[in-house]
Parts: structure tokens; sequence; C-alpha cells
């Protein structure tokens, strides 16, 4: 595939510098008193793909977009549309409530943070060789705040994520808590009734014994079973 041409005739200096396939990444060439600037549309949210906008500052100040007229008209939308997306994200951020949402957020706010970061790099180079040009100078301060922007409104959503993480890992730690202090209540019921249960059970059945005559002996066996049962919850409990 072969990179996109425009109706525009570039200094041989600066097609020197241009791969066949691809403008490449976004930055400045200044060759033969033409700057080329190369930047990015905001990537797409599905594929990442990064349609390419190419603006060609003539030696007499005169800013082309993609071969045609207008860039510094087509420069300022560009920077509009990052501010757009910075702002749907803030607003997006702001109304998140579960983890889904996050993620959703996230997403999407890697490439455009990575974007809008060599977005400002690249008007930035491009002022250092057009250091009189107001309308760069401009440009290149509204490109920076929207680059810290967007690596602002990153670090709050990884913020968020973290946060909303650990809160639920310990809202589970808590509620494992309260089921194992349940457990344990049951362990230490079940050491204390199942002595009693298992004496009951055996002089409950219908087997001649020679107890029955005796009925001191009930208390006897009571009082054993509770020693007994006494004995296995202390088992039980100490670890």
């Amino acid at each position: 595939m072969r990179r996109k041409t425009f109706s525009w005739q570039l200094p041989r200096e600066i097609e020197a510098r241009l791969g066949e396939s691809t403008y490449g990444r976004q930055r400045a060439i200044c060759e033969a008193e033409h700057l080329l600037i190369i930047l990015h549309a905001p990537p797409d949210p599905e594929t990442h793909a990064r349609e390419p906008q190419v603006f060609l500052r003539k030696p007499d100040g005169v800013v082309l977009w993609n071969g045609t007229g207008g860039g510094e008209l087509r420069l300022r939308q560009l920077l509009v549309t990052y501010r757009e997306l910075l702002e749907r994200y803030d607003d997006a951020l702001d109304n998140a409530q579960t983890v889904s949402d996050l993620f959703e957020i996230l997403e999407p706010l890697g490439p455009l943070n990575r974007a809008t970061t060599h977005l400002s790099q690249a008007l930035q180079a491009a002022r250092e060789h057009a250091r009189e040009d107001a309308f760069l100078i401009a440009m290149r301060d509204e490109a920076y705040e929207i680059s810290r922007g967007f690596e602002i409104l990153t670090a709050d959503a990884k913020l968020a994520l973290d946060y909303r993480i650990a809160q639920n890992a310990e809202a589970q730690m808590a509620k494992a808590k309260e089921m194992a202090a349940a457990q344990h209540k049951l362990n230490i019921l079940a050491a204390a009734t199942f002595p009693l249960m298992a004496v009951a059970t055996f002089f409950g059945m219908n087997l001649v014994h020679g107890f029955e005559s005796a009925p001191g002996l009930f208390w006897v066996v009571l009082l054993a079973g509770c020693a007994v049962g006494g004995y296995t919850v202390k088992w039980v409990t100490t670890r």
C-alpha cells in the first residue's frame, strides 16, 4: 500500500524523508524553507487506525492541508475534535458507576493519550522551525493543554479503577470473614452438642441396661456429657 499523494509539489528534500507506504509518526519536517507537519486524526475506537492529517507551510506563511487550502482552519478543527473528545470522556468518567464503565473509558483513552502527546510534540517541533509564526505558537499551546488534559484524565480513570477494585476486594474480604465467623460458631455449636446427642442416643435405645432403676445416674451421665462437650469446644477453639 502506497501513501496518499496530494495535489501539491513537495520539495525533493522533503520527499526524500518520507516513506513510500505511509507518512509515519506525527512529526515536523523542515526542508527548503517548507515546513511539513504530519499529524493524525483521532484514532478509530474499534481499529485504532490513524488517518494522516498533513499540513504544508509554504515560505510565504500560507498553510495547506492535504493538498488543498484552508490549512489553518483545518488545524483548528483538528484540535477542536480532540478537545470535544476530552470533554466527552471527562463527563463519562464523572458518570461512571461500575468497573465495566471505567474499562470502557480507559480502552479508548490509551490511544488518545498517546496521539495527543505526539501531536503536541510535533507542533512544538514545528514552532521551533517557524519561531515567529503566532498561529503555530497558539496551536502548540492548545495542543499541549489537550495533551495534558488526556494525561490527567487517563491517570484519574486508572486511579478510579484501582479504587473500585480495591473496594470490591475489601468487601469480599469482609464477607469472607463473616462467613468464616459463622462457620466457626457452627463448629462450636456442633462440638458442644455432639457428646450430649451421642449419650442421649445411646441411652435412648430400647435396651435393658440396668440404669433405669438408678435416677441419680442420669445426672452423672449429663455432667459427664457436658464435660466432654466443654473439652471438645476448647479443642475446636484452640489454634
